[in-house]
């Protein structure tokens, strides 16, 4: 199981929310720095989220997107991606992947020509909120049915997708295992992400055939030790 450790910017700095609130924010520094961190712990590829973008503020993301691909690991990338100008912009900057959210509900014909064009580099992100897909920073739901949209990115030809619980993201409660696994039957590899807490989750999400899994909260505050769990699960 691939384990992604999160490098989310807000305002140029590497930060936590708590169920993606604005609002409810830890800072963790330096993002290259931290990206930085994660490589020395062994990390295989980085998930690194423009925040402000996401919010629809201001963002001089792509640069320090350019200095953590600068350090040599895959990353995969999203947040703030609203049309196809967005996503050339942020693969130029150096991402190997890139995840589109609210573009896929909004504009779903960017969705259909990015996956024509860019096939497995683009991952769904599946954001949601009891059953309901999550858009703009998570700050609204949509009518969209999470899983009936997972089925539709597969039939798109894509292969992965993230999936995160809103309601436990940050908030080191545990994984939502019966959505992430039922988010599998999409024939979606799934990357879990939302509430992991402890090892134990990691465990419980591999013995289900879990494609991967989104660490933040829990390796910035110790509650998993990243270089520990890569050796483990990889």
């Amino acid at each position: 199981m691939i384990l992604y450790p999160a490098i989310d910017i807000l305002n140029g700095r590497a930060v936590r929310l708590l169920h993606g609130k604005r609002g409810e924010v830890t800072d963790y520094g330096d993002p290259v720095d931290c990206a930085r961190r994660w490589a020395d712990a062994g990390a295989r590829i980085l998930h690194v989220v423009d925040l402000s973008g996401a919010f629809g503020e201001a963002s001089g993301f792509e640069k320090t997107l350019e200095r953590i691909a600068g350090l040599g690991l895959p990353v995969q990338s999203g947040g703030g991606l609203r049309s196809m100008e967005d996503i050339r912009r942020r693969f130029r900057a150096g991402t190997d992947r890139v995840v589109l959210g609210t573009v896929c509900v909004e504009q779903p014909e960017i969705l259909y020509e990015a996956a024509e064009k860019y096939h497995a580099k683009i991952v769904a992100g599946i954001d949601a909120a009891s059953g309901r897909l999550a858009v703009r920073g998570w700050t609204q739901v949509s009518d969209k049915d999470a899983f009936e949209f997972g089925c539709e990115a597969k039939a798109l030809g894509l292969t992965d997708a993230v999936f995160t619980d809103i309601g436990r993201d940050g908030a080191l409660v545990g994984v939502n295992l019966t959505d992430t696994v039922k988010m599998g039957e999409t024939g979606l590899n799934i990357i879990a992400s939302g509430g992991i807490r402890s090892i134990d989750d990691l465990r419980a999400l591999k013995a289900k055939g879990v494609y991967g899994a989104i660490l933040g909260r829990a390796i910035y505050t110790g509650t998993i030790d990243l270089a520990a769990a890569i050796g483990e699960m990889q």
